[in-house]
């Protein structure tokens, strides 16, 4: 086992208080643009599609309105197909394959599915390139009743009335060498607890859940990004990142009960994607794809014929 030095923040054994929090912002830097890369594209997306501004984050004097897309001829008949990427801030993939599929097919369900799209959930994040907030809170552990992020109290709130009619929510995520150069690390020091180093898939995988499992659905996905790029499989022990492989590509965790995106919609098909933008294997442009193939496939699986009677969420 490689032998990871403590991170530079913090007493080892003792969880971080305001002083080791502070130190932490301060090497934390802006490495781009969230109303560049973000705000802009969703501007011009405006004549397409409503643009709802659900909530806006203040982080001391940096601003942040979070922005969401919505179905313009909202049909309240039909079901709901929730899209939400950039939760980590640091996931590029995430937010750039919601804005490439909502640019690139968003209409093609016009008639069938209301989409509701949130392509970048934690935008200080996002240009940090890092996975927590302003207050050294990951928002993906957040969305439960008691979460502390406001960034996913706001998503909670602009779902909260959908919820039990949302029929898919897919949550675009990436896996990347960072986790553990980086991430993992931080987090042991915050909490005040040793470090294990794990291990980094290489390719896509999706985590359903545990709860309400829905594996041909999860097949459907794995089957359409396999064109695109490579599948993640399971190391010597059967597993990705420490939990069981119970399909090629497919782990589980209770969604709901971890205070995860994927678990605040209540809806009938749930999944997170999972990319690996640092393998030899891939680029950039293949993760966008992929994210995009992802959704396309959940959203085609959902409205497929031979599940016409079962369109509504969980309830």
């Amino acid at each position: 086992m490689t032998t990871i030095p403590f991170y530079p923040i913090g007493t080892p054994g003792q969880p971080w208080g305001e002083t080791e929090l502070a130190t932490w912002r301060g090497r934390q830097v802006r490495q781009r643009s969230y109303r560049d890369d973000v705000v802009r594209r969703i501007d011009t997306l405006r004549a397409r599609f409503e643009v709802i501004e659900y909530g806006h984050i203040d982080y001391a004097g940096e601003a942040f309105p979070l922005l969401a897309l919505k179905t313009h001829a909202w049909d309240e008949t039909l079901p709901i197909a929730l899209v939400t990427g950039g939760v980590h801030g640091y996931e590029t993939s995430g937010v750039h394959g919601a804005l490439a599929f909502v640019e690139a097919h968003g209409e093609d369900y016009a008639g069938r599915i209301n989409l509701v799209v949130a392509p970048c959930v934690s935008p200080w994040a996002y240009e940090r390139i890092h996975r927590w907030n302003y207050d050294a809170i990951d928002p993906n552990r957040s969305f439960g009743a008691d979460g502390k992020a406001e960034e996913s109290r706001a998503l909670r709130r602009l779902v909260a009335p959908l919820h039990g009619r949302v029929l898919m929510h897919i949550d675009l995520h990436e896996t990347t060498d960072t986790d553990e150069s980086e991430f993992r690390p931080a987090l042991a020091a915050r909490d005040g607890k040793p470090f294990v180093p794990g291990e980094i898939p290489d390719g896509f995988y999706l985590v359903d859940d545990s709860a309400n499992p829905q594996p041909a659905f999860q097949q459907a996905i794995i089957e359409a990004v396999a064109k695109v790029t490579h599948i993640a499989p399971a190391d010597e022990r059967g597993q990705i990142i420490g939990s069981p492989v119970v399909a090629p590509g497919v782990i589980e965790y209770p969604l709901e009960h971890l205070g995860l995106c994927a678990g605040i919609s209540g809806a009938r098909y749930t999944t997170t994607t999972e990319v690996y933008p640092d393998s030899p294997r891939a680029t950039p442009a293949q993760c966008n794809a992929a994210q995009v193939a992802a959704v396309r496939a959940a959203i085609g699986y959902a409205l497929a014929p031979n599940r016409q009677d079962d369109r509504q969420g969980r309830g």
